[in-house]
């Protein structure tokens, strides 16, 4: 059986969880990290109820020791990894405190360096054509007022994500980012919004289901048809 590992996952009902229970259920032994135990232990047991292989691994993806003990813990035969990580981080920037914004350039930005490297090392080392996938947002392509640490973070790794599909297509590795545009129909914003349910009925959140098939899809293309970048919005987002 195949590995894959995706790091970046918080509550089930979100994109890192049901991307590890959408890639668990495509036969694959999945291996779900983040730095929050519950959170990761309610994914994985809902994966063993489906029938299907999760290992939870807790993890600070901005440190470097970490990454490389987790990937030595995974073990040979990883074929798929996802950076999910990157939260949010808005402020206006003259107001905004320095290690506000370089922990947000560390976790949108360095930790998918760090992730990248210990992956594409693995792929090479053992000569698999493996899957490495970002995941981005509308603010990897624009800076907004209010989102200058967040820009920059997402900015900055999906030229990271193209630099890496450039150098290591001729290892066949297929290397992409995903931008989601706008909120997701999952627990965070569900959380915070009052009108979620009725948000959702009118198609104006994005459906995480249909996600996780995109980031299927981008796995599954042969490498006569790569996708570097795929975005998805709802037809009601404003672009």
């Amino acid at each position: 059986m195949k590995k894959a590992l995706v790091i970046g996952v918080g509550p089930l009902n979100g994109l890192g969880g049901q991307l590890c229970r959408k890639i668990a259920k495509n036969n694959f032994e999945v291996f779900v990290a983040g730095r929050t135990k519950l959170s990761l232990d309610n994914v994985v047991n809902t994966i063993l109820n489906d029938g299907n292989k999760a290992t939870p691994l807790e993890v600070d993806a901005t440190n470097e020791n970490q990454i490389k003990n987790m990937i030595k813990e995974i073990g040979p035969g990883l074929d798929f990894a996802i950076y999910n990580v990157g939260n949010n981080t808005p402020g206006k920037i003259i107001e905004m405190d320095a290690n506000y914004f370089r922990k947000s350039w560390e976790s949108g930005c360095f930790g998918g360096f760090l992730f990248a490297k210990e992956v594409i090392k693995t792929f090479i080392s053992e000569k698999t054509a493996g899957t490495l996938i970002f995941t981005g947002a509308s603010a990897s392509l624009r800076g907004k007022p209010n989102f200058g640490a967040f820009n920059s973070a997402k900015g900055a790794l999906r030229n990271l994500a193209q630099a890496l599909a450039k150098e290591y297509a001729e290892h066949s590795i297929h290397v992409s980012h995903v931008i989601v545009d706008g909120g997701l129909a999952g627990e965070r914003i569900k959380k915070r919004i009052s009108d979620f349910d009725e948000r959702v009925k009118e198609g104006k959140l994005i459906n995480i289901e249909n996600i996780t098939d995109a980031y299927m899809f981008l796995y599954n293309q042969s490498k006569d048809a790569w996708t570097f970048e795929l975005d998805v919005r709802t037809s009601q987002e404003n672009w």
